[in-house]
């Protein structure tokens, strides 16, 4: 498979958040360390929208833990910032990578990007896997089926 990108992946998801007064730091912009809580937002709502959200997973006895986490700040979020959080998904065959940009809402300015890297564990044997389970990729099928 061509590797994807962003813009041509068929599994993407969109959120609308406002960014909170308690996320908001000394310096009145939201505390770097929340932009990963926005990502796993819209890492959320992608799961739900392929049908295999984290209820899901523990049902297929897999738990997929985050192994790598990125992020690029371009531009601080503030108190009360409508931001659109954008998820999509980019490698899926031997680990879950998912791309991530947030951008404003009213400007569509970035305020950053980045990506996170999830592995499947048998939650029966408590290993990982080297391959993703075939549960996700059926899932994917199904979804990219039907859109």
């Amino acid at each position: 498979m061509d590797k994807l990108t962003f813009k041509n992946s068929p599994w993407t998801a969109e959120t609308l958040f406002e960014i909170p007064f308690f996320d908001i730091d000394i310096m009145e912009v939201a505390w770097h360390g929340h932009y990963i809580k926005y990502f796993e937002i819209g890492r959320a709502t992608l799961l739900r929208k392929i049908n295999y959200d984290y209820p899901q997973m523990k049902e297929s006895f897999y738990s997929w833990p985050v192994i790598e986490v990125q992020c690029r700040y371009v531009t601080p979020a503030t108190y009360g910032m409508k931001v659109v959080i954008s998820a999509a998904v980019v490698e899926f065959e031997n680990r879950f990578k998912l791309y991530y940009q947030i951008r404003n809402a009213e400007t569509n300015r970035k305020i950053c990007k980045g990506h996170t890297v999830q592995v499947a564990v048998d939650m029966r044997t408590k290993e990982m896997c080297y391959a993703s389970p075939e549960i996700l990729i059926k899932k994917l099928e199904q979804f990219k089926d039907n859109t």
